[in-house]
């Protein structure tokens, strides 16, 4: 299965433009499975989605998950999840997270198979570990293996993310922000450490370098599992 993570940035490029368009072409260039978006409202009033609802329906083969913070918003706290038709959303969730400003976090299960959580952690470090710690509780209560992504907002490479540590694996793919020099890796993967990594990487493309101030980000686990000495395909 393969999973991507994109701060859209409420459509707006790096020329200044909102142009949902665009995003939508880099959206369904991922050719993922799973679209983890951060952004993805307005800030102000009722949030309203920057990816207008009739624009996907017409132009992608994803689904919103239903995670809506108004009729007129995509996610929860600017937090969405596109979900590829041919594949359920079994369950969705959403978090509050500790912090100074407004954060939260949502949480879809894929098929039964695999919860995907999107997140877009906090500017502070110190809240950044509260925030990790409160997504671990909220998940120590599912049995389903994670994967949690999105925008951490952690420029350094080897401090921020201890919280992390017992629970799960953390993968940087590279530098995906900036998008006119990518220099920070501020966007990133934690997994549960029984799934088979298998790929990740940045999505690097002249649109995208337009479309938003983040690259995307993906990656790609088997699902295939182990029981009782059969192979059984779960993705």
């Amino acid at each position: 299965m393969k999973l991507a993570s994109y701060n859209i940035r409420k459509a707006v490029g790096t020329d200044r433009r909102r142009d949902p368009h665009r995003v939508i072409e880099v959206i369904n260039s991922l050719d993922a499975d799973v679209v983890v978006l951060q952004e993805a409202d307005r800030r102000l009033g009722p949030r309203p989605t920057a990816l207008p609802h009739g624009m996907l329906a017409d132009h992608t083969d994803f689904v919103a998950a239903d995670l809506g913070q108004s009729k007129v918003s995509l996610g929860w706290h600017g937090n969405a999840v596109l979900v590829r038709k041919g594949h359920r959303v079994t369950r969705v969730d959403r978090y509050h997270l500790p912090s100074l400003e407004p954060r939260g976090a949502v949480a879809v299960e894929i098929d039964n198979t695999l919860t995907v959580v999107g997140a877009h952690l906090g500017l502070r470090r110190k809240n950044r570990h509260e925030q990790i710690r409160a997504l671990r509780g909220y998940l120590a209560k599912r049995t389903l293996p994670s994967v949690i992504l999105g925008d951490f907002n952690e420029w350094s490479r080897r401090r921020g993310m201890e919280e992390f540590a017992r629970e799960f694996e953390l993968h940087a793919p590279g530098a995906s922000y900036p998008t006119f020099r990518p220099t920070g890796h501020l966007d990133r993967i934690a997994y549960s450490p029984e799934l088979t990594f298998l790929h990740a990487g940045v999505h690097d493309t002249q649109l995208a370098r337009v479309a938003s101030d983040h690259l995307p980000i993906w990656v790609e686990f088997d699902l295939t599992q182990r029981v009782d000495g059969a192979v059984v395909a779960t993705g």
